[in-house]
């Protein structure tokens, strides 16, 4: 059994999670469609795997230096492949990561709130959207709240990142309820409503893995 990652977050941490989404996100590629199609454009699975498959080839290509590297390195391929408007804000939450960690080896539970942060106002900043207009803004917030509480009450990366996934699949789940006030869900009005944000769950997916990553 490998020893769990309780104090910090290597580069190839950061690799290893960013390997785990893609995996997930390419597993649930047609769940993605699915929930997409109800609501928006049906690309969302579709775009976020192949963008995804990019940046692993990114990485793999030129191995990074540093988490904020890998970081950077998944933003800029992101903005560059996956199109509609999940490309540049997920770009921007990873950019914006980046930038919050730069000059570190490795990430303690400090970093890891101060990038999830950075990430979510990111999101925020990019797509003006707020909590509750079942966006992955109703992912990110309740997981940077929870992200934050963990540090509050002395946990450590392994503990910040299980709080952060489980409030992120919670606040996924409660965007099917939810009218859309944000994006092409908006335009269906009250009929948005009974359907889970596909960008919510590709987040909750997101955070999943950088907590499995770090509870292995």
């Amino acid at each position: 059994m490998s020893t769990p990652v309780t104090d910090s977050l290597t580069t190839a941490d950061v690799v290893a999670a960013v390997t785990r989404f893609g995996a997930v996100v390419t597993e649930n590629r047609q769940y993605l469609i699915d929930l997409d199609s109800a609501i928006g454009d049906a690309d969302h699975g579709e775009n976020m795997a192949r963008g995804l498959a990019a940046a692993l080839e990114a990485l793999a290509a030129e191995p990074p230096a540093s988490p904020a590297d890998a970081l950077k390195a998944v933003a800029t391929t992101l903005i560059r492949k996956v199109g509609g408007a999940s490309g540049p804000l997920y770009g921007t939450a990873f950019l914006r990561a980046s930038t919050a960690v730069a000059g570190k080896d490795q990430l303690g539970a400090e970093d890891v709130v101060a990038l999830l942060v950075a990430a979510r106002d990111g999101i925020v900043s990019r797509g003006k959207a707020e909590p509750g207009d079942k966006t992955m803004v109703d992912a990110w917030t309740p997981a940077v709240e929870a992200a934050q509480a963990a540090l509050d009450g002395g946990g450590d990366v392994s503990a910040v990142l299980a709080a952060a996934s489980a409030a992120a699949q919670d606040g996924a789940a409660a965007t099917v309820p939810l009218v859309a006030r944000k994006g092409r869900a908006s335009y269906l009005g009250e009929r948005s409503a009974g359907h889970q944000d596909p960008g919510a769950t590709s987040t909750a997916m997101l955070f999943a893995a950088f907590a499995s990553v770090a509870g292995q």
